[in-house]
């Protein structure tokens, strides 16, 4: 039985169900998540966007998402084809994007809720981080330095993205953490306890403003 559809989840729309066949045969679902992996990274652009509660059929449609808009693609993907997802809830602070956002840091909040996925495969619950590989290989990818065209949804295919500091390694992240809210059954769940990062008309001004940043080679047009 496949796991359920959620508002952001909406896994038996069409369009991801058809992205979600293209994924490969059945036979290892940790190499279909990482075909599906693929699949986003080279269909869907990224951008800069707060809108977590975005249906990701939404996403697939436009063609473009956030880092945080693909994660839930994958998640959804993954729940087309029968493999269970939760999210771990991590309070980030905000301070780990100012790389990013160098001249744009006044609109990047004190803390920001981040969802991180996990898939159920084999019997256990592997963080989208362990997806690629253990950390420990992984760490020989180098650090996540969030600058520049890489994010986090693209770098867990490379590099150990650690949010709990088992590495001891430049890929240990677990310094940016404020705060570790459990588990939930859905990023859905995560949010309507939580909220999201910023209410609804600061979102959308923030929204407008980094959008003028790209990722990859551009250049933010905000640092003029």
């Amino acid at each position: 039985m496949r796991p359920e559809a959620t508002p952001i989840l909406d896994w038996s729309h069409p369009r991801i169900l058809s992205l979600a066949a293209e994924a490969g045969e059945p036979r290892d679902d940790r190499a279909v998540l990482i075909a599906a992996h693929r699949l986003i990274t080279a269909r869907i652009r990224p951008i800069y966007a707060l809108n977590e509660k975005q249906p990701v059929s939404t996403t697939l449609a436009l063609g473009q998402g956030s880092c945080s808009q693909r994660l839930a693609l994958l998640e959804a993907v993954a729940r087309a084809r029968g493999i269970h997802t939760r999210v771990r809830g991590l309070l980030v602070d905000g301070r780990f994007w100012y790389p990013r956002f160098p001249r744009l840091r006044a609109l990047i909040p004190r803390r920001v809720v981040l969802a991180w996925p996990e898939f159920l495969l084999d019997g256990r619950w592997v963080p989208v981080s362990e997806l690629f590989g253990d950390l420990e290989t992984l760490r020989a990818g180098g650090g996540f330095a969030n600058s520049g065209g890489e994010t986090l949804f693209d770098a867990v295919a490379r590099t150990a993205v650690d949010w709990d500091g088992v590495t001891c390694s430049s890929c240990d992240l677990s310094g940016h953490v404020v705060a570790d809210l459990g588990h939930f059954s859905s990023r859905d769940a995560l949010f309507d306890r939580h909220g999201q990062t910023l209410c609804p008309p600061v979102r959308v001004s923030a929204d407008l403003a980094m959008r003028f940043c790209r990722t990859g080679k551009e250049v933010c047009r905000s640092a003029g």
